[in-house]
């Protein structure tokens, strides 16, 4: 190809499929009790190591990347081809400005390459969603501006729909209250997070209880899906539950027999928001309802 795809890791993209379509990726930062990561998709600490350790206290930190290192990455590549990067949701995160920086810095140094930053409003696997098939895209030989508009158009089509486990996460993180958390902790409230058209994480309802929110979960999920599931692909993620997102998964096999899904650990970076034992649904389908 004449172009390098590129992305980076808050899209929690499987390092074996990382590995198999050799996909290159932005390691994004993170640190656990001081010590700091760049988030290698799972390789120097493991995931289950990880939602383990903030189980027993630890207290994760995530963190921008800034210019300087951008141009580390890109440069070496605007060198030789032009380069499409596929970013995280820029309503997440103000990182995103480092990047657009960075490559105006590049393209006044390379005036002749291309470089499309395309923001797919989304991040962990409703990211990884599009990446992959857009992917699928560029190793059929798409020209880099047909592959950066699929992205653009489908986007607001990549769903997630999550739900956290112990309220206190989202309290440290400063997205509820310490009242709220304290009274939906012990109302047993668990709340349904969804992403927005605009790339936010939205809550869209609250319910009582692990089993009801695991039923809201699959039944959004079927309203939602694509109209021909074959052609769509589906995540089943979780923070350390792994028997929960295996239940999901068959019984959202048996309402959609084509769908192609998979059981995923969710990464450090949203992990460190919404705690153990956090667990979702990522697909694409329609468009987004809020």
């Amino acid at each position: 190809m004449d172009y390098v795809f590129m992305t980076d890791s808050d899209s929690d993209l499987p390092y074996d499929l990382k590995v198999k379509y050799d996909i290159p990726v932005v390691k994004m930062p993170y640190a656990v009790d001081g010590k700091e990561y760049f988030d290698d998709l799972g390789q120097t600490l493991d995931h289950k190591t990880y939602f383990d350790a903030m189980r027993n206290g630890a207290v994760p930190v995530t963190s921008a990347l800034n210019k300087a290192t951008y141009l580390e990455y890109f440069e070496p590549i605007l060198k030789e081809k032009d380069l499409l990067f596929v970013a995280f949701s820029s309503e997440m995160s103000m990182t995103i400005r480092e990047v657009y920086a960075a490559r105006e810095e590049l393209l006044e140094k390379y005036p002749e390459r291309k470089f499309i930053v395309v923001d797919t409003l989304s991040i962990s696997y409703p990211m990884t969603c599009l990446v992959l098939k857009a992917h699928e895209m560029y190793r059929n030989g798409a020209p880099i501006e047909e592959v950066a508009a699929w992205i653009e158009e489908n986007r607001t089509h990549a769903h997630g729909i999550f739900t956290v486990d112990d309220l206190k996460y989202l309290k440290r993180g400063g997205r509820i209250s310490s009242t709220a958390a304290a009274l939906g902790t012990m109302l047993d409230l668990k709340p349904l997070i969804m992403e927005s058209k605009a790339g936010k994480l939205i809550s869209v309802d609250k319910v009582r209880g692990r089993k009801k929110a695991f039923n809201y979960i699959v039944e959004k999920t079927c309203e939602l899906m694509a109209d021909d599931p074959s052609q769509s692909l589906c995540f089943i993620i979780h923070a350390d539950a792994p028997e929960e997102a295996e239940r999901m998964r068959g019984i959202l096999h048996e309402k959609f027999p084509t769908l192609p899904i998979r059981v995923d650990y969710i990464g450090p970076v949203i992990g460190a928001h919404c705690g153990p034992g956090t667990l979702a649904c990522a697909f694409l389908g329609k468009e987004r309802p809020i």
